[in-house]
Order: C-alpha cells, then sequence, then structure tokens
C-alpha cells in the first residue's frame, strides 16, 4: 500500500512539474511577442527614447508572421570633382563605396540623393561649383545596392538638361529608379512605388533650390518643385497606390546644424498631408530628427560621398535605418559615417 502511494505521489508530481514548464514557457512566449518597439528621436542634439507596446487585446493565436522591411537612407552623393577624378586616376568606379557597400548591400532597399549629372555629354551652364560625372560611376552605385536616387536637387541642372536626361536614362538602364524626375510634369510628380514582401512603398521627391529651367512641365522633362500644395496632392495621390509614403526634399541653408522654420513648415505639412517619414537633403552637416505626430522627420542626413574636406562636420555624415514591420515603423536608428580624405565612407568608430 505504502508503494502504490509512493508511485501515486510521484506522478502528481511530475503532472505539476510538467504544468509549471508550460505555463512558464508560455510566459516566455508571450512577453517575447509584446517586446516594445523602439524609435530614437533627436531633437536638437537630445536623444530621447518613445516606446509602443502591443495591446493584448490585439493578439491572438493565429495572427500572420509580421513582414520586416529595412530600408537604409543616406545623404548628399557627388561623384564628380576631386572624388571623379579620384576614380578616374584608380581605375576603380566602386571606390567610395568599398568600405560601406556591402553594409548598404545587405538592406531591403537603399535610398540617397545624387548630387549632379551623369553623363558625357552637355554644357556647364552652372559656376564653379558645377558637378557631372562620368556614366562609369554607376558601378560603385550598383555595388553600394541603390534601389532609388533623388534627383531632384540643385546640381541636376549643372550640365544642361541634355545632361539631365542622360542621368535619368542612365540611371533607369541600370536598374536605379529615380524619384522626383521625368519626361513630364506628370511623371516627376507622381510616387516612385517599388513593392517589398508586398508593401508598396511610395516616393516623391522635390527641390526648393535650383535653377528655374530645370523644372518639369506638361511636355518638356525635369524635376519637381516644391510648394506645399502640390507635395500634398502629390502626398494624396501616393496613399492610394502604397502603404507607405517617403518625402524627399532638397531644402535648408548650408553648413547649418538646425533646420530653419522653412524646413519645418514644409515637413510638417508634409506630415500632415499623409507622408510617413520626410528625409532631408543640402546643407551638407547633419540636422536633428524629430518625430512629429504619426510621423519622423529627418532634416539633413549631411554628406554621404563628398570632398567638402575643409571641415569636420562635412566629412561626417549620418544614415538612418528604418525598419517597418509589415507597413507600420518598428524602429528608426541614425547611424553615423565618415568620409575620409580620399573619399570613402564608412562607418564611424
Amino acid at each position: 500500500m505504502t508503494e502504490e502511494k509512493s508511485i501515486r505521489n510521484r506522478n502528481i508530481i511530475l503532472a505539476v512539474l510538467a504544468l509549471v514548464l508550460i505555463l512558464a514557457a508560455g510566459a516566455v512566449a508571450w512577453f517575447r511577442f509584446l517586446k516594445p518597439a523602439t524609435f530614437f528621436v533627436f531633437e536638437q542634439g537630445e536623444q530621447k527614447n518613445v516606446v509602443q507596446t502591443a495591446s493584448p487585446a490585439a493578439v491572438t493565436a493565429t495572427e500572420e508572421i509580421k513582414k520586416v522591411i529595412t530600408m537604409m537612407f543616406v545623404g548628399d552623393i557627388m561623384l564628380a570633382r576631386a572624388v571623379g577624378d579620384k576614380m578616374e586616376k584608380l581605375d576603380n568606379w566602386i571606390w567610395p563605396f568599398e568600405k560601406i557597400g556591402e553594409y548598404l548591400a545587405g538592406a531591403d532597399l537603399t535610398f540617397g540623393n545624387l548630387e549632379g549629372a551623369i553623363s558625357e555629354r552637355g554644357r556647364n551652364v552652372g559656376s564653379i561649383y558645377s558637378f557631372r560625372a562620368d556614366p562609369k560611376v554607376v558601378e560603385g552605385l550598383k555595388h553600394a545596392g541603390f534601389d532609388i536616387l533623388s534627383v531632384a536637387n540643385n546640381h541636376i541642372g549643372d550640365w544642361g538638361k541634355i545632361a539631365m536626361d542622360d542621368t535619368f536614362k542612365i540611371l533607369q538602364d541600370n536598374g536605379i529608379e529615380i524619384a522626383g524626375g521625368g519626361l513630364n510634369e506628370q511623371e516627376a510628380h507622381n510616387a516612385k512605388i517599388i513593392e517589398i514582401s508586398g508593401v508598396k512603398l511610395g516616393f516623391l521627391a522635390y527641390t526648393a533650390l535650383g535653377a528655374k529651367y530645370t523644372e518639369a512641365v506638361a511636355s518638356s522633362s525635369g524635376i519637381a518643385w516644391s510648394s506645399k500644395e502640390r507635395i500634398a496632392q502629390d502626398i494624396s495621390d501616393a496613399k492610394k497606390i502604397s502603404d507607405f509614403v517617403v518625402v524627399s526634399l532638397h531644402f535648408g541653408d548650408e553648413y547649418k546644424q538646425a533646420a530653419n522654420n522653412f524646413q519645418k513648415d514644409v515637413s510638417r505639412s508634409a506630415i500632415d498631408a499623409g507622408a510617413n517619414l520626410v528625409v532631408g537633403h543640402h546643407p551638407h552637416v547633419v540636422q536633428e530628427i524629430e518625430q512629429y505626430k504619426d510621423g519622423f522627420i529627418a532634416y539633413s542626413l549631411g554628406n554621404f560621398i563628398f570632398d567638402q574636406s575643409f571641415s569636420k562636420e562635412t566629412m561626417e555624415g549620418m544614415m538612418l535605418k528604418v525598419i517597418l514591420e509589415s507597413k507600420d515603423v518598428k524602429s528608426i536608428e541614425p547611424v553615423k559615417i565618415s568620409i575620409s580624405n580620399s573619399f570613402q565612407a564608412s562607418l564611424a568608430e
């Protein structure tokens, strides 16, 4: 009788232990599922963590696995002048990207601002700060995994419309999409849609600076110029055919480390109109990042590839790593980069 009781007690203990293990495993899975997303938001140089957690009521056992998309955004890319001379001398057209290309190519999508034309044609109609790169530089852009580039800036027309048009064609012929430019006004203002894992990403780009002859009109190629009203309309149209809208803006004061009132007004207006993310270029130095309502604004990512070695600030830049979970922002992370005196970008130490 005593032996039977001992066996019965042992079985009860084993059953209780098994139940405890099952409950513990469930608790761990529950905790991991509810792990909060963290946004790294910078305002005037100060980092803040904005934490959002899922609602337990929204969690079901049959919820499908969320799709994760990694996007990388970089600053100004200038492949002419001293940078171009360096590549030509070395006969190495991936030189500026050699130390960072693999990192960028690992993202699902990489976006940047191309400063200047890519062409062998045209006439210098700009100034001493006119940029035209050899078409061979596309090799480096492809090596770094660029999927789409903004062409809406003040240097795309430096060598006239013929070189500008060449740039559009050369990039697209090499599998790199363009934002903010096209064969006519409608094409320049239409969102460029890139679909990844079933999520449709829409890209718009505008400039507030440059020569007006570069503006796309009804029957002539060019780029999109910024106005709050037109940007709002373009965003509205983009939202009908995309799940996440990115707006690139070429604006601001050169070498100023804080956004001006115009930048803030236009960027926040874009978020109000429905954009999810605004990314800025032109100041050549890094400016603040902010969360505005449900959107995010990076006012200036600074330089990415450039030959402005006259200051520490112009030889440093910032990439923006944006991770989407399904159609929502899971995290935004600034990634610092440095540019060497030989014009190679690398992750900052």
